[in-house]
């Protein structure tokens, strides 16, 4: 049986020849000259302005990882720390305590806060301006719609009361059983838009 060829008894096959890269190309290859191959020159330009600094961002975030990495490997080992206090806070801690001051103490300028609220300028409103001005539209906007549904009832009830009035007049000029003119239905006709011109 034969024994199995070995990765370097290759060599007698011809390597594999690289094709020479091309390069690439941004819309259609037989563009007139003019406004379209300009602004396609233009995207091509600025991809490969993008693509050049990509690059170069990836290469110096890389340079500056090597050198964190490199100076935190040599920065010595930091010391557990002390139980023991700082000599200022120390200092502090030792120091007798200070009675509180009343409201009538020297310090003048806490009491001052103590006893008058410190005064704060009104948070503004947004378009408080339209708003105000939208709100006077709006009840301008409702007292005309009074006034016009005050008017339109108003009309209705004179057109109601003429229309009673003149079916009144028709009944008593119509005749009696005689012919005649009912003058008691009339005369109750006539009083009422008699009263009703004078209290106008």
């Amino acid at each position: 049986m034969a024994s199995k060829r070995s990765h370097e008894d290759t060599n007698d096959t011809p390597p594999i020849s690289k094709k020479p890269r091309k390069g690439f190309s941004v819309g259609p290859a037989n563009l007139p000259d003019g406004t379209h191959l300009r602004k396609v020159q233009k995207i091509k330009k600025d991809l490969i302005h993008k693509a050049k600094l990509k690059r170069s961002y990836a290469k110096l975030k890389e340079r500056e990882l090597d050198s964190k990495t490199t100076t935190y490997a040599e920065a010595p080992p930091e010391e557990p720390a002390s139980l023991e206090l700082h000599p200022a806070r120390q200092a502090m801690l030792d120091a007798p305590e200070e009675p509180p001051q009343d409201a009538t103490g020297s310090n003048s300028g806490n009491s001052r806060d103590q006893q008058r609220p410190r005064s704060r300028k009104p948070k503004p409103i947004p378009f408080q301006k339209e708003a105000r001005e939208a709100q006077k539209r709006k009840e301008e906007a409702q007292a005309r719609q009074e006034a016009y549904e005050e008017a339109s009832r108003q009309r209705q009830q004179k057109l109601k009361e003429r229309e009673k009035f003149r079916k009144a007049m028709a009944k008593a000029r119509t005749g009696g059983r005689n012919g005649q003119r009912k003058l008691g239905r009339e005369s109750q006709v006539l009083l009422e838009r008699v009263k009703r011109v004078l209290g106008e």
